[in-house]
Order: structure tokens, then C-alpha cells, then sequence
């Protein structure tokens, strides 16, 4: 509840800890570059698939089809050092995992870097 408070509105929290979600699942063949306004869209997408993972309820099979497609070159810009700050990454990492995803290790995503 305090993270929200931070951030100002809930909706601007889900879209900066979906984010971080997205930027884990990468892998080195992802390839194509997208206008600013394809990757707004992606993460509104992702934002609206994966609500529920910000109450810490299992992600739905529609949020984790998110998870393994969306470009992490359209997350990674937006995750500053003040979002990085909000993030759980341990938790990031284990809901990532349970979508069937690896999760790189000293992946580096803007202002993060997986453990």
C-alpha cells in the first residue's frame, strides 16, 4: 500500500512493476525494432494482462502469454533509478519463473540488474 503512495496512483505502480516483470524474461534473440507507439501499446497491454500479479495473486495464463512476448525493448527504457527502487525483484523473478521463463542472471534492464 505504501509503494502506492509513492507513486501517486495505483495504475502508475502496476505499469512500473509490470515493467520490471517484462525486462527478465528477455533473451538474447529478441530482435526488431518497434516505434515508440507500438511499445506504449505493449505495455499497456502487458499493464491491463498482469493487474492481478500486483496483489500477489497468481499470474493468468493471458499474463504470462504477455510475460513471454512482450519486447523487453520497450520496457527497459522506462525503468528508472527511482522505479528500480519500488521494484521486488525476488518476486519478479519467481513470477516470471512460475510462466515457464528463465530469468538471466546480471541481466541489466535500465536501472536494474537481476541477481
Amino acid at each position: 500500500m505504501e509503494r502506492k503512495n509513492i507513486l501517486g496512483s495505483g495504475r502508475a505502480y502496476v505499469l512500473f512493476v509490470i515493467a520490471v516483470f517484462v525486462f527478465m524474461i528477455t533473451s538474447a534473440d529478441i530482435a526488431g525494432a518497434q516505434s515508440a507507439a507500438q511499445c506504449k501499446e505493449e505495455r499497456r497491454i502487458l499493464v491491463n494482462a498482469c493487474k492481478s500479479v500486483i496483489t500477489r495473486k497468481p499470474p493468468s495464463a493471458y499474463c504470462c502469454q504477455r510475460l513471454r512476448v512482450t519486447n523487453v525493448n520497450c520496457v527497459c527504457p522506462v525503468i528508472t533509478p527511482q522505479l528500480a527502487a519500488l521494484i521486488d525483484v525476488n518476486y519478479a523473478i519467481r513470477v516470471i519463473q512460475s510462466c515457464g521463463r528463465q530469468v538471466p542472471r546480471h541481466f541489466k534492464c535500465g536501472s536494474i540488474t537481476t541477481p
